[in-house]
């Protein structure tokens, strides 16, 4: 086989496939045939960079060279003057606003400077439709030293030794639950990746199993061995065909290398893998309805206990994990839980994804140290606000958590930190709103999704979110009166109180936090207030907080 001296790195994430970073490769291909450096230069496609904002993206590799919102014209360019000719082609080089000149290199550029890819770490790097490229970075090594090194209770150890929480949401401790599918007596077990991903404007695991399908299945045999399981099972949803398509490409490799199927790494051990589709319904990221849903039934979530690590799929002991949780697992084994735990916070440990998105510069995929900050991210890395507006809130968690304000931008992301202002860290999306923004208004968005998307089994989901948001509507219809902001706190409170599943429990939170932090905004749309001249500014002094501080 030849050796290229060049590989031409294009992003092969769905963000920059959808803005033509298809045709871009191809271009390139076609390019570099015609030029006679067929045999030199190799384009790649790999997964997403995370730097959404500036998509299409190719990268130059050994030269380091990174060149944003390529279009399918610059590939002439970029052959003619940097393959041919040595050149960098500068028109296509980022421009750092902070710094007002042009940065070539990745590491340098403020949107990557503050990020620890751990989840993410070959996601830009391989090609995810190649395993060996997988191999050649280490992967499959974790497996190998799991199956022939360690024990079963040595796996569960390590990772309740790092600390790794489930970053699908819940934030429950990975180790602990897998202990606990371990100790159930059972002949049948099952380990299941929750790649539903649900959350209005998150693309995290999505893009990893895009970018790094490999990691996702190698860490699956791990758990299923450690909780002795031979069948896991992927829950994904049908909207995510790159996705799928590359997992099924990968799960193939896999059984080919015999890194799947029996007697993996000629142990005892034998472990496969099933897809199973979801029909994009939120309420499947509970962990007890996607097991209804992979079973044929009807995705709605049960009474717990028992909980599935006790009785899940197909009423056998079943360990249910997120995707980014997942991707994790490799580097622990390889690296050690003291390295894993060595960063982040005390009860938050590791890094976190995050989809950034809204009203900020440097919309994209971010993955950070537990215990940075939001100011860290939106200003450092996002880039601040568009258009040089002011900043007016974030909401962390998706339709399940809060917005904070400006006064909370130097809360360090965690999982308890976050709960204390009123948000919380859900599975990691992150929407940034500016001054234009109605807070009323994305509160009403957020209910209209989750009622939209509850199941219907308990009457606080099917009635109550219904309710809330006819409340809601009525207020921004300026036909509200201060009784029916009273009945939104009461019933908001009883929503979140007697829900059976946590999308109820928590669809009131985004009214919740936006009548602590924006009342006023409320206020202006109620009819019967007398309302002091000059818009935005009402004041009301009979006002009674005293239900949002329950």
């Amino acid at each position: 086989m030849v050796r290229t001296r060049t590989n031409i790195m294009v992003c092969g994430g769905t963000g920059c496939l959808a803005s033509e970073g298809e045709k871009v490769a191809k271009n390139l291909e076609l390019i570099i045939k015609a030029r006679g450096y067929a045999e030199e230069a190799k384009v790649i496609q790999t997964g997403c960079f995370g730097f959404c904002e500036q998509g299409p993206i190719v990268k130059i590799e050994p030269d380091n060279v990174f060149y944003v919102r390529v279009g399918p014209k610059d590939a002439k360019d970029i052959v003619d003057e940097h393959i041919v000719k040595g050149r960098k082609v500068e028109r296509l080089l980022f421009k750092d606003p902070k710094e007002d000149k042009k940065v070539d290199k990745q590491e340098d550029m403020s949107f990557y400077k503050k990020q620890l890819r751990v989840a993410l770490r070959n996601c830009g790097l391989i090609n995810p439709e190649d395993i060996y490229e997988y191999i050649a970075m280490g992967g499959y090594e974790a497996l190998g030293k799991s199956l022939t090194e360690s024990s079963r209770d040595d796996i569960i150890n390590e990772i309740k030794a790092s600390g790794l929480r489930g970053r699908g949401g819940g934030g429950f401790p990975t180790g602990v639950k897998w202990e606990i599918t371990k100790q159930q007596e059972s002949d049948v077990k099952f380990i299941i990746c929750n790649a539903d991903e649900g959350d209005p404007g998150a693309f995290m695991d999505r893009s990893i199993l895009e970018g790094d399908p490999h990691s996702v299945i190698e860490a699956m045999a791990i758990g299923g061995y450690a909780i002795g399981a031979d069948k896991g099972v992927v829950y994904i949803r049908a909207e995510y065909p790159l996705a799928i398509s590359r997992l099924k490409i990968a799960l193939s490799q896999a059984r080919e290398l015999g890194l799947l199927g029996e007697r993996i790494f000629d142990t005892d051990f034998s472990f496969d893998i099933d897809i199973k589709f979801g029909a994009g319904a939120f309420v499947c990221g509970e962990e007890t309805a996607l097991i209804n849903s992979c079973e044929g039934k009807r995705g709605e979530p049960n009474y717990k206990p028992p909980y599935p690590a006790q009785e899940g799929y197909w009423g056998h002991p079943t360990s249910v994990n997120n995707v980014e949780t997942f991707a994790n697992i490799p580097p622990i084994i390889m690296k050690g839980a003291k390295w894993f735990s060595s960063i982040g916070t005390e009860n938050s440990k590791g890094t976190k994804v995050f989809a950034l998105a809204g009203k900020i510069n440097n919309v994209g995929l971010v993955e950070v140290p537990m215990g940075s900050t939001l100011r860290e991210i939106i200003y450092d890395i996002g880039g601040g606000i568009q258009g040089g507006r002011k900043f007016k809130a974030v909401q962390t968690g998706g339709p399940s958590g809060g917005v904070i304000t400006e006064e909370g931008l130097d809360t360090p992301i965690d999982y308890d930190s976050l709960l204390e202002v009123g948000s919380m860290m859900g599975s990691g999306g992150m929407i940034v709103m500016d001054e234009t923004d109605n807070m009323v208004n994305i509160a009403k968005f957020y209910l209209e999704f989750t009622m939209d998307e509850a199941c219907g089994k308990c009457a606080a989901g099917r009635i109550g979110t219904k309710r809330l948001y006819e409340i809601l509507n009525k207020i921004t219809s300026g036909n509200a009166t201060m009784a029916d902001i009273d009945a939104l706190k009461q019933l908001a409170y009883m929503v979140k109180g007697s829900s059976l599943c946590g999308l109820c429990q928590t669809a009131p939170n985004p009214i919740i936090s936006t009548l602590e932090n924006f009342w006023d905004e409320y206020l202006a749309f109620i009819k019967d207030i007398d309302h002091p001249q000059g818009e935005g500014k009402y004041v009301d002094k009979n006002k009674d907080d005293s239900m949002l501080k329950s």
